[in-house]
């Protein structure tokens, strides 16, 4: 398996957690917002709704995500398989199982698509429903029962001895060691599997002893991106300075870190900045005892805000805001040190390409041809991104209003790659997840650099505009 390709598969393992988890995103900060409040050190202490807070985070939380996590492998059979299993592990388990619903979940609607498979064509007329509740109710038993224990107790062992790792570097003062880890992790999109996978699920276990958790900030403080972004916008050049305004908002008050990005790529020093802003957050957080109540997704500053504890809003911003000086003093200093050397406006769109090839999927027989013509109407154009809320939600919102103005009856709508429904006719997807995108999807597929003003896009509304009144090819995809 080469590079890439490995790349583009542990891509798609984090894009499936997040898949499983995001849906379930307001179920989780519904909780944070019932421990802030009704826990004896919340905001408006009260036992009886704080008795609520328990129940949520040890069975309806994981519950969610093993229900989810069988759907997305074996349809609404595969989701009640992967809650019978997951309910398994809650029983078998002292702590709240969300690592092992991201496990019995998939493991679930895996087993009962399988069997169904097994099965299709062979059930006598007039038994399907037996058949199906039945087995469904059978294996559901027999995976619960191994869940409880076998699976159970293994992934225990393993959540223990993860945290028990994580927790040494915070006694020792290690902590910020781990932006080391998570910086480079985010520009190569591997953030998901870090971040959904391990510091969420701690973080849970954290809140539910202590009613906040600092795991939740270790990866998503805005402030690094922030001050990377407002030196390229102060010392850059070229459309690097002319575009960091504009990635800056969008960035620290909407959350979508997607956009500093290719200004690391562009140049990779700046990982530097961003493993500095990082570990110096972190720093100030431990510090000063920061937390949040849930996790904050997206990573916006309103996010974190909202997430914070009763107390805590100093040593949120302080930590936030240190991360954003020290990022911002490190990206200054090497953009200063290059100020001989000319950026132009190919530089930047380098360095976006550069996204792409260490992105996108090798090319392997089977796989949809660099250059593809398409032929008739397009009436359904599905913007898709990692987790189908932050980038593509903003670029399909975009697009939606261009279509409108040009009184096309088109639809057009924004998912998680893993979830872009097949009646789709076209999908729009930024460079630096094509190769997942191939991974995932069979139709055609636009790739372009900008979800907000991409010439590709321009090139496609001209076409859908002339297609009104001509029949001829749409679009040249690549």
């Amino acid at each position: 398996m080469t590079e890439k390709s490995l790349r583009a598969r542990v891509q798609y393992f984090g894009g499936f957690l997040t898949a499983m988890v995001i849906p379930n995103i307001g179920a989780f900060i519904a909780w944070g917002f019932i421990t802030a409040l009704f826990i004896p050190t919340g905001w408006m202490p009260d036992q009886h709704f704080g008795a609520m807070v328990g129940p949520m985070i040890t069975y309806l939380l994981p519950l969610l995500i093993g229900y989810t996590g069988g759907q997305l492998v074996g349809g609404k059979r595969g989701g009640v398989m992967g809650a019978i299993g997951t309910m398994g592990v809650i029983i078998g388990a002292n702590i709240p199982m969300f690592i092992g619903a991201m496990v019995l979940g998939p493991l679930g609607g895996w087993i009962i698509r399988e069997f169904d498979k097994r099965l299709e064509g062979r059930i006598p007329a007039g038994f399907e429903m037996v058949v199906n509740n039945f087995s469904l109710g059978i294996l559901g038993m027999i995976l619960a029962l191994l869940a409880y224990d076998i699976i159970g107790p293994a992934v225990m062992y393993a959540n223990n001895v993860v945290k028990s790792g994580i927790e040494m570097l915070v006694s020792t003062g290690f902590l910020p060691l781990l932006s080391v880890i998570n910086e480079p992790a985010k520009v190569l999109f591997l953030n998901n599997a870090i971040d959904q996978g391990v510091y969420y699920p701690l973080g849970m276990q954290d809140t539910a002893q202590t009613g906040k958790s600092i795991y939740f900030m270790v990866a998503s403080n805005p402030g690094p991106g922030l001050g990377m972004l407002l030196a390229f916008a102060l010392f850059g050049k070229g459309m690097s300075k002319r575009s960091a305004p504009g990635a800056m908002i969008i960035h620290f008050l909407g959350g979508i870190h997607e956009l500093y990005f290719p200004y690391v790529l562009m140049k990779p020093l700046m990982i530097l900045a961003m493993i500095g802003g990082g570990m110096s957050g972190i720093f100030v957080f431990d510090w000063l005892n920061a937390g949040l109540v849930a996790g904050p997704s997206p990573g916006s500053i309103f996010a974190y805000l909202a997430l914070t504890p009763r107390g805590g809003f100093i040593a949120t911003c302080s930590g936030v805001v240190a991360g954003t000086v020290v990022s911002f003093l490190i990206a200054s200093v090497i953009l200063k040190l290059e100020r001989k050397v000319e950026e132009s406006e190919e530089d930047f769109s380098e360095s976006q390409k550069a996204m792409q090839q260490m992105k996108q999927e090798g090319k392997t027989a089977g796989a949809v041809a660099t250059h593809q013509s398409y032929n008739g109407d397009i009436h359904f154009i599905a913007f898709a991104c990692d987790a189908g809320m932050g980038s593509s939600a903003m670029g399909a919102t975009t697009f939606r209003k261009r279509i409108e103005k040009a009184g096309l009856n088109i639809t057009v709508k924004h998912f998680a790659i893993e979830n872009v429904p097949p009646e789709a006719d076209l999908i729009v997807v930024h460079n630096s997840l094509e190769g997942r995108a191939r991974i995932i999807v069979k139709q055609p597929i636009l790739v372009i650099k900008n979800y907000l003003g991409d010439e590709k896009l321009d090139l496609l509304l001209n076409e859908l505009m002339n297609a009104q009144s001509k029949s001829e090819p749409l679009l040249q995809t690549e």
